[in-house]
Order: structure tokens, then sequence, then C-alpha cells
């Protein structure tokens, strides 16, 4: 068995539809409507929260934030999804996968992070109005804006240095048409548990310990809410949470599914693999702008107001 080293590796073979080849052009054009409904939605949530000074508030340049990962996230995977299913070119340059990798892995961890933010704003918000403003102020916000990033990037940077040092040889074929951790570590015919390790140990402390954050937030709040005189406040401080739990559900649900499946599904059909990888990638960024847009009614007036003045 011949093995290479990572630099001077020849390109990874990104897939598409195994088998049906000849019609991803065709499948393109489902894959284009969804990136575009991805970037016009959060492009709008962005530009809106620029310009409506009304809207400079904690929950909204929170969200602000979660549109700009999403769109991080497009503008990450978009180029090779189009360059294989357009052109039939599914080479990618090692150390192009990699940095492709790293981006995907730091803006969903920063998804994570903006997540558990958000959170703690709904908790602060109903549970201590009246400093609501005093301790989410615009200062404190950028500081945890920079804290996010620096995390995300300083936990996933030791990624790519560790797979350098891995050894690969053939076949050299990733399961999607995007560069993940898992997929990569796969190829390697070199002993790759520090790298498996280290994966599973970043999803612990971060997404897991995320997850577990986020709950208790929850929790707080619906403790919170309970002690609330009347039903119709209650229900007032609840619905402001509908749509951050939505977004909590779209991420980590698709997320965990494809690290469980990446783990554990050896002898799942791969289309199982390929169709999930697309759901943790295109489904956050969708449906984030039309949860939003229909649950937060600031959001839809100004987008709707707009839109009629174009």
């Amino acid at each position: 068995m011949v093995f290479l080293n990572s630099s001077n590796f020849r390109p990874f073979l990104l897939t598409g539809f195994p088998g049906l080849e000849a019609s991803h052009p065709k499948i393109s054009i489902l894959f284009c409507v969804l990136y575009l409904i991805a970037l016009l939605g959060n492009s709008a949530i962005l530009v809106v929260i620029w310009v409506e000074q009304t809207l400079h508030a904690p929950m909204y340049l929170f969200l602000s934030m979660l549109a700009a990962s999403d769109l991080g996230l497009c503008a990450t995977t978009l180029p090779t999804l189009l360059k294989l299913f357009w052109f039939n070119a599914p080479e990618i340059e090692f150390d192009a996968c990699l940095t492709q990798m790293f981006f995907i892995h730091v803006f969903s961890l920063m998804e994570s992070g903006i997540l558990l933010t958000m959170a703690f704003d709904r908790y602060v918000a109903i549970s201590n109005p009246l400093r609501y403003t005093t301790i989410l102020t615009n200062a404190t916000i950028v500081k945890i804006g920079i804290g996010l990033f620096v995390r995300a990037v300083a936990v996933i940077l030791p990624g790519p240095i560790l797979i350098k040092r891995l050894m690969f040889c053939k076949p050299n074929v990733l399961s999607h048409s995007y560069c993940l951790h898992p997929d990569i570590i796969k190829l390697s015919c070199s002993d790759h548990r520090i790298n498996s390790i280290y994966g599973l140990i970043i999803i612990i402390i971060t997404f897991g310990l995320d997850s577990v954050l986020i709950l208790l937030s929850y929790l707080k709040i619906l403790i919170t809410v309970l002690g609330i005189a009347s039903q119709e406040e209650q229900s007032k401080a609840l619905n402001t949470c509908v749509s951050h739990v939505c977004a909590v559900l779209l991420v980590y649900v698709p997320m965990l599914g494809v690290s469980i499946i990446h783990r554990f599904g050896k002898h799942v059909p791969a289309v199982v693999h390929i169709i999930m990888g697309y759901v943790y990638l295109l489904v956050p960024p969708v449906l984030n702008p039309i949860v939003y847009c229909i649950k937060t009614r600031e959001i839809r007036i100004r987008i709707l107001g707009n839109l009629l003045k174009m």
C-alpha cells in the first residue's frame, strides 16, 4: 500500500449523488434555489437590522450574528457544490479542502455559541427586564461576538494541523461535495485515533456544553414565566422564545444526526450520509430567516415594507 504525505497528496474527489451524475445539473437547480433563499433571507435580516435604528437591541444584534454565520456557511460550501454539479469537476486540492473544512466548522461552532447567547438574552429579558439594556450593552455584545469568534478559531485550528500529520492512500473520495473533519480522517491509512478523539472532545466541550447551558437557560425561563401571575403575560413572554427554540432545533438536530451517522452508521446506505450532510449545512441557513420573519413581528413588518417600496 502506498502512503502519501499530506504535503504531496493528490486532490481529493468530492461526491455528489453517485449514479446520478448525468442528472447533477438538474439536481443543482434545487440547491441553487435553497442557497438563493438562504442568501437573500439572511442578507435581508442583516440589512434591515443595520438600517433600522429601532432594531439595534441585543436580541436583534444577536440575530444579525446568526445571519452572518449562516451566510458564512453558504459562502464556504457553495463554490465546491456548484463546481461539482455544474461543471462535473470533483477535484479539490488538499490544502483547499482543509481550508474549507476549517471555515465550515468555525461557522458551525459560532452558530452554536450565538444560540447560547440568544438563550441568555431571552433569560435576562424575561427574568430581569429593568436591567436588560444595562447588562447587555453594545460594548458587551461586541465583546461576546469577538469571544465567540476567538473560541471557534482556537478550538478548530488544531484540526487541520493534526490532519497534516496523517498519511493518506487511495481511495481519496469524500462523501460530500464539501470537506468535513470526520470525512477526511476516514481516508487516512495511518492511525487517526488522536484525530477522532479530538473531534469527539470538541463536540462534547463546545456543542455539548452549549446545548446543556441552553437547556438550563430555558428551564430558568420556564420557572420565571410560571411565577408570573397573568396568563396573558406568560403567553407573551414564552412567545418571544419560540423563534429561538426553532433555531436551536434547526441547528442541533441535523448536527446530532450527521455526527451519529459519521461515527456509528458504517452500514447505513451512502445516500443517507449524503442527504444528512446537505440537511446539516442547508436547513439552518434556509429556515432560520423564514422562522424569524414569521415569528418576529418587527422583522416581518420591515422586510415586507421594504419589499413593497421596491
